[in-house]
């Protein structure tokens, strides 16, 4: 088979792979979010440090995502 044919195939392939691998951190910011809200509306004292700590937990999702996305990246040019 042509190598530019498989090459422009393992690009499309991944492009798939990168968007399903981003529902993931959706859903899960989704959910951090939402229980933030929650126990706001609970406890509203707590806000500060419940949007502290949602934040700190959003940005370790985010950093898993790109990390995920770069390795992809770095190791999907070598095949």
């Amino acid at each position: 088979m042509d190598p530019m044919i498989l090459s422009e195939l393992s690009g499309n392939v991944a492009s798939i792979g990168y968007g399903i691998a981003a529902i993931g951190p959706g859903i899960g910011i989704g959910i951090i979010v939402g229980k933030t809200a929650e126990a706001t509306a609970r406890q509203p004292e707590l806000r500060s440090q419940l949007q502290t700590t949602m934040f700190i937990g959003i940005a370790f999702t985010e950093i898993l995502t790109l990390l995920a996305i770069v390795t992809g990246l770095i190791f999907g040019g070598t095949a």
